[in-house]
Formats: structure tokens, C-alpha cells, sequence
């Protein structure tokens, strides 16, 4: 899967489920301010295609709004353990009162591409998290680099093997290594770690919040009670943050 497919549901559905969202909402008004028989139904229906016939504008809201209330709801299911990074597996202010939460694969042209954006969004706000969460999805040898990452985060190296990885290219065993010492990695150390069940767990438990919040694809952020999909940019991403912010 890649970045530019939706990461819970197609745009078509979400307007299809909005318009039913809309109908039934406005049906309901109807059924309740008239003393309507079951043979009305069609009539509603047709009041209600014709309103949004007229007033199409209303429809991207009401996407917009349905698509916040299932993220929300999703967040709800994960719990707060959505927000424990894997000891060392962050990136920013460890301590930061703003949490941002990447779902990443080191095979992934657009996870690659987000790197600046994250970097930039944390030298602007110095009050913010990064948790990282490996989502290796693209192939086996991401898996390893995440393995790998999770390794380095173990000896207090995750940023720079983060790093270092990304700018060596598509993982495999060389480029993997080529990160490694980049980082600056005990070797033989790293390469016990990464071979733990605990390491794999942390991947298992990615791949279970992953499935929860129906994200299929990489990148994936969660800012407060927004998801975002794909690489949107620092802007959006921005705007997320200064809405958390404003939350508290």
C-alpha cells in the first residue's frame, strides 16, 4: 500500500455514507415534525435528494464531519497506550505536552519525504513529541530496518539510525548496515537486540494499532483526536498540532 491510498476508506464511500448520514438526519426531522405513514418514505427521500440536489455545498462538510467522528471513535477503541513510544523510539521533546504519532516503513518514498516536514515541525514547536511506531508493510527487508530502529533506540541512537536509514535508500542488508554505522551502533550488540520476541511484539502491537484505526498505508499521523493519511505536509499537520494545543 502506498501513502496516496485512503487509510480507512475510499473518498466515494465516505460521500456515499455522508449523504445516508445527511439523509437519515434530515428524514428523521421530517418523520418527526409530520404525522408521516410508512408510505411517505418515498416522498422523504425525494424531499431529501432534492435538498441536497439544491445545496450540494453541504456535502463536503458533512464528509468532513463523519470522517472526524469515526477517527475519533477509532482513537477511543486504541487507548492511551497509542501514545507510549518503545523506550527511545522518539524523536523531539521526549517530555513535550503535544504528541504526534508517525506510522512509518523505511521502504517508503512518501515516510521518506516526510522527514523534513517532521524535522521542521519540531524546531517550530519545541513543546512536541514524536512517537514513532514501525509499520514495516512494504516488504521483508523493512521489517529488518525497522528491527533494526527499534535496536537503536535501545542504545539510545533511534534519531540517528532514523535518519541514516532514510538517506540510504531502499532497506536491504548493505544499506540496513551502511545505517547502522552511521549511527554509530554497536553491531553485534544491535543485532542481538533486534532478534528479541520483544522487538517483535513492538511490531505486532504496531500492526494491531494500525488495524484498529484502519490504516493501510504509510505515512499515517495522529494529532489529538485527528488521523491523517499520506504525506500532507507540514502545514496540515501544523494545523493538527494547534488544534491539540488548543484542547489541551
Amino acid at each position: 500500500m502506498t501513502a496516496s491510498q485512503p487509510s480507512f476508506r475510499s473518498p466515494w464511500m465516505i460521500l456515499a455514507l455522508a449523504v445516508t448520514a445527511l439523509a437519515g438526519g434530515l428524514g428523521g426531522w421530517l418523520w418527526g415534525t409530520r404525522s408521516a405513514a410508512p408510505t411517505d418514505k418515498a416522498a422523504i427521500e425525494q424531499v431529501v435528494r432534492d435538498y441536497l440536489l439544491e445545496n450540494p455545498e453541504i456535502l463536503p462538510e458533512a464528509m468532513q464531519r463523519l470522517q472526524q467522528r469515526e477517527a475519533q471513535k477509532q482513537l477511543a477503541s486504541s487507548g492511551d497506550d497509542l501514545e507510549k513510544a518503545f523506550p527511545g523510539a522518539v524523536l523531539g521533546n521526549p517530555a513535550g505536552s503535544v504528541t504526534l504519532i508517525e506510522f512509518t516503513d523505511y521502504a517508503c518514498g512518501y515516510c521518506r519525504a516526510s522527514v523534513p516536514e517532521v524535522e521542521a515541525l519540531i524546531a517550530a514547536n519545541p513543546d512536541l513529541k514524536v512517537v514513532i511506531r514501525e509499520l514495516p508493510i512494504l516488504s521483508p527487508a523493512s521489517a529488518d530496518a525497522a528491527r533494526w530502529a527499534l535496536a537503536a533506540a535501545e542504545q539510545g541512537r533511534f534519531e540517528a539510525f532514523h535518519k541514516a536509514m532514510f538517506a540510504a535508500g531502499r532497506p536491504d542488508g548493505q544499506s540496513i548496515e551502511q545505517a547502522a554505522r552511521a549511527a554509530g551502533l554497536d553491531l553485534d550488540r544491535a543485532r542481538r537486540t533486534a532478534a528479541e520476541p520483544r522487538i517483535e511484539a513492538e511490531l505486532k502491537q504496531n500492526l494491531t494499532f494500525a488495524q484498529q484505526l484502519r490504516i493501510d498505508g504509510t505515512p499515517a499521523f495522529v494529532v489529538g483526536d485527528q488521523m491523517l493519511a499520506g504525506a500532507v505536509g507540514r502545514e496540515v499537520l501544523q494545523n493538527a498540532i494547534d488544534e491539540a494545543k488548543k484542547q489541551g
